[in-house]
Formats: C-alpha cells, sequence, structure tokens
C-alpha cells in the first residue's frame, strides 16, 4: 500500500511537472522552477548590465501572502515568489516556519526597487522591511540579488501576473 501511494505520487507529480508544490498538513515540501498558475508567471529585472528573469508562484489573497515560501526546503535558482498587495505601503514581514534563507526584493506600484533585504534568516520572528512603500515584493534564494547586482531604482517587469 506504502508502495502505490508513492508511485502514484510519482506519477502525479510527472503529470504537472514544473509546478510549484503545495504545502498541506504543514508538511514540509519543495518548490519548484515553475509556478502553480495555468499561465505561467515571471518576473524579469533589468540591472542595465543585464535582464534577469524569475519563474514565480503568486501570492495574492491574505492567506496566499501569510503561508509565503514556508517549510520549503528547497527553492530552484530562477524561482520566487511574488507577493501582490492591493495598495502600496510599508511592507513588513517575517520568516516564521520558512526553512531557507531569502532575499526580498520590495518593489514599487511602478515597477522599480525600492530596497532589498539581503539573506533573510529563516525561522525568525524578526521583522523585514526597507520601510519604502512597495506594492510588491518578490522573495529569491538567498544571495542572489547582491550576486546579480540588483539594486534600488532598476526597472522590474511582470509577465503572467494580473
Amino acid at each position: 500500500m506504502v508502495f502505490r501511494r508513492i508511485a502514484l505520487g510519482v506519477s502525479l507529480g510527472c503529470l504537472v511537472a514544473g509546478t510549484a508544490c503545495k504545502s498541506s498538513g504543514g508538511q514540509r515540501q519543495t518548490a519548484s522552477a515553475a509556478p502553480t498558475d495555468a499561465v505561467p508567471s515571471a518576473v524579469e529585472i533589468d540591472t542595465g548590465a543585464r535582464r534577469v528573469t524569475f519563474h514565480v508562484e503568486l501570492a495574492r489573497t491574505e492567506p496566499e501572502r501569510e503561508k509565503g515560501l514556508m517549510y520549503r526546503e528547497h527553492l530552484a535558482p530562477d524561482a520566487g515568489m511574488l507577493f501582490l498587495f492591493e495598495r502600496s505601503s510599508v511592507q513588513t514581514f517575517w520568516m516564521k516556519n520558512t526553512l531557507i534563507a531569502l532575499d526580498m526584493i520590495f518593489i514599487s506600484s511602478e515597477h522599480k526597487i525600492v530596497g532589498i533585504v539581503h539573506d533573510a534568516e529563516p525561522q525568525t520572528l524578526n521583522v523585514r522591511s526597507v520601510g519604502e512603500p512597495s506594492q510588491y515584493v518578490l522573495e529569491i534564494g538567498a544571495g542572489l540579488s547582491a550576486r546579480l547586482g540588483f539594486g534600488a531604482g532598476q526597472q522590474v517587469t511582470f509577465q503572467g501576473v494580473d
């Protein structure tokens, strides 16, 4: 019976290859490089020297934003989560039950980076913010922002985001 469940899980995993896993019942999950939406969503950051694209899951509702990337053990280098808010304000985040370190990129309603929290420590309730109004926040793997040269003022483009 256990083998059948595992085989069924593998089969279902193959059917939805490229989609991110959702957490259920507090179980740890792994994020893949593609979002769960039918239309692929992506965020492109223009550093001036190059354009870098991340395939993202969308957190549109309050429950989705509260859950965020909790319980994930891995995030692909080209994957992330884009948090969408109804209006621009000073956004704050914490990392309770988030198992991986992240960079948080705060983006204005004009689609410009207003600030970055680098290497946010996982599994803490420390409040993180950049102190500037933003309407969107992109979470990606820790260290990528610095390595890829992301900074305030850079233009951000959304694809497949309502």
